[in-house]
């Protein structure tokens, strides 16, 4: 290895984190290859190495003969401070290389309080933490995933970002690289700004109003697109997928074998920005899934296949899917998993099923507490649907629940948030009207909230985030409308929401700030025993930026966003009208019973959205 020694790895917290050297990892012989690929997530190996996204993009990029994709994560404080200590750069775990031998970093965008992290690893490896500042000697710095659809915050670090779906716009990013190495920078970032879904932000320029809003933003060379439209994958039940995934050494957050079963949601929840970005709806069809399932399965010797998606419930054969898969692989005691149960698409006679081979945690999410709120957020989901869901799971002899709620919604009231607290209640009282013979031991609900951040490209776009006082007045709501012993109440903390919120809808002033609360030592900001809110004012302050301005105002639909200039597909009209609905309490149906209007089906003419067929 190169410069880690066991000396080192002694000292350290879960050294198996950087040796790599994994069960199905990729071995190429790097001086036999065109392009050297560094695939970077910015967070700690155990979630990165739990990304599907991730694990998609490596086998499409080795599958290519001319490139190499390794793995670098982001090394735990531990681990940084020994290799800092020892002057030994930031490291890809195939090869040992440093990051500045390779000829393009990838980062995935996963969520924008691991921002900092990407800026530590590009210092840990000896990389100018500016694009402006980087020249044609250093590696091509490129970032994609869900929160590069507000890409601004983040627009002179990184030289280009990749919008939508991977698996074919990654590949002719590389082929446009492979043609214009020999360029002059300028002239590569051109090239690859006329690859549909490539936003190079330093192509374009913004002018602001004296209130702080946009004025103007526009491309600084006639050749740039002034929209950049998202990528899609039309033909989705043949796109590239893994038929071997790495498994690690040591847990991580997803230990099993991944299957995804379909893209897209037709459910319209106004507050989710991926139901928003991934449509229009495909699945992959019942053999399609039953083969990669088997083969990955042998090539892994995981014991669990968990189907997901945003709504896996919603998968149109769902119930044969579930049943062919336990008929071939439970003599094997391989387990099924359901992360994603919508509680009206809940099955007892499903769950049932699983629960043959391994019992499975059950979670919930009914998202708010009231029927006002549920309708406010077009979550089309019933008290009677949610307490007849509950009291399935207790007969099935589930006696533990877990219930994710949001606090924090637009329109909300301190009413509403009692009803969560009341709506758990009701769940416990289903387990104590079933027979005591027909019930397990120890009924154990928990409930969990997170804050509502608001998010680009979801009809809850133009609304403000609540502010922090209001949050804790409604946690204390939700917690005095707890009363039984066997419902254990968890919140999160208001001080990473409200960044969050920031730099959701921000726009390029504040990158400045991200670099300062960096250089004052932000890391890990998602991970609450390293997150210090003091960096972030203080970076803030310095910058002359006003957080509240993002995070608290109530946008007009008359003002330029940050993210405009990007086609989701979905229409700006669609989201204003939803955004009107939420105010009324009114439902919008679910795409699969009939088109709602959105406007996938007209910006993209590879297929139409799921109207009792797949686009496939």
């Amino acid at each position: 290895m190169n410069k880690i020694t066991d000396d080192i790895l002694s000292r350290v917290e879960k050294p198996v984190r950087y040796i790599g050297g994994e069960l199905n990892s990729v071995i190429k012989d790097k001086n036999n290859v065109e392009v050297r690929f560094a695939f970077a997530f910015p967070d700690v190996y155990e979630v990165g190495m739990s990304h599907l996204g991730t694990k998609i993009l490596y086998n499409t990029l080795n599958n290519r003969e001319d490139t190499y994709c390794e793995r670098v994560f982001a090394p735990w404080p531990d681990m940084e401070e020994e290799m800092r200590k020892g002057d030994i750069p930031l490291y890809t775990l195939e090869t040992k290389d440093s990051l500045r031998e390779f000829d393009i970093i990838g980062f995935t965008l996963q969520y924008e309080m691991s921002y900092t992290n990407i800026l530590n690893m590009l210092d840990m490896a000896g990389i100018p933490l500016r694009a402006s500042e980087r020249g044609k000697e250093y590696p091509l710095i490129i970032a994609g995933g869900p929160c590069a659809y507000n890409p601004e915050p983040l627009y002179d670090i990184f030289d280009a970002f990749q919008l939508g779906e991977g698996e074919e716009a990654i590949n002719d990013i590389i082929d446009a690289y492979k043609a214009n190495r020999n360029n002059s920078k300028e002239e590569l970032l051109l090239e690859l700004s006329q690859l549909e879904g490539v936003y190079v932000p330093s192509l374009y320029d913004v002018k602001y109003n004296e209130d702080g809003t946009i004025c103007e933003f526009t491309g600084k060379n006639p050749k740039v697109p002034n929209k950049i439209k998202k990528r899609l994958i039309n033909n989705f039940d043949q796109s590239e997928f893994p038929e071997k995934l790495i498994v690690p050494f040591t847990e991580v957050v997803h230990d099993r074998v991944v299957l995804e079963v379909f893209r897209g949601c037709t459910n319209g929840c106004r507050f989710c920005q991926a139901g928003m970005l991934y449509r229009p709806v495909r699945e992959k069809k019942l053999n399609t899934l039953q083969d990669q399932a088997r083969t990955l399965l042998k090539n892994t010797g995981y014991e669990e296949v968990s189907l997901t998606s945003l709504s896996t419930c919603d998968y149109s054969d769902i119930q044969n899917l579930v049943n062919t898969l336990i008929l071939e692989h439970g003599p094997n005691n391989v387990g099924i998993a359901l992360p994603s149960i919508r509680v009206d698409a809940f099955s007892v006679d499903l769950i049932n099923e699983i629960q043959k081979v391994r019992k499975t945690g059950l979670t919930f999410a009914p998202e708010a507490g009231s029927q006002r709120m549920r309708d406010v957020i077009n979550k089309g989901l019933t008290e009677e649907k949610i307490l007849e869901a509950a009291r399935n799971a207790f007969l099935a002899g589930w006696s533990t629940l877990k219930l994710y709620f949001m606090i924090g919604l637009p329109n909300e009231t301190l009413e509403d948030c009692r009803a969560i607290g009341e709506l758990a209640e009701k769940i416990a009282d289903e387990y104590f009207k079933i027979p005591k013979h027909m019930r397990n031991k120890g009924l154990k609900i928990t409930v969990s909230t997170s804050i509502f951040v608001p998010k680009a490209f979801t009809p809850f776009q133009f609304a403000p985030m609540a502010t922090i006082p209001e949050v804790v007045e409604k946690i204390k709501a939700v917690k005095s409308s707890i009363k039984s012993r066997s419902i254990y109440y968890n919140y999160h903390e208001t001080e990473v929401s409200y960044l969050e919120s920031v730099f959701a809808r921000g726009d390029r002033r504040l990158c400045d700030v991200l670099i300062k609360a960096y250089e004052k030592g932000a890391r890990f900001d998602g991970w609450t025993e390293y997150f210090n809110n003091k960096y972030w004012m203080e970076a803030l302050e310095e910058c002359q930026v006003d957080g509240d301005f993002y995070a608290y105002r109530d946008r007009s639909y008359e003002e330029i966003l940050p993210w405009d200039f990007i086609d989701i597909g979905v229409n700006r009209s669609y989201l204003i009208k939803e955004n009107e609905k939420a105010k009324e309490a009114l439902l919008t149906q679910n795409c699969r019973i009939g088109c709602t209007g959105c406007g996938i089906n007209v910006n993209f003419k590879e297929g139409k959205c799921f109207e009792g067929a797949i686009l496939n």
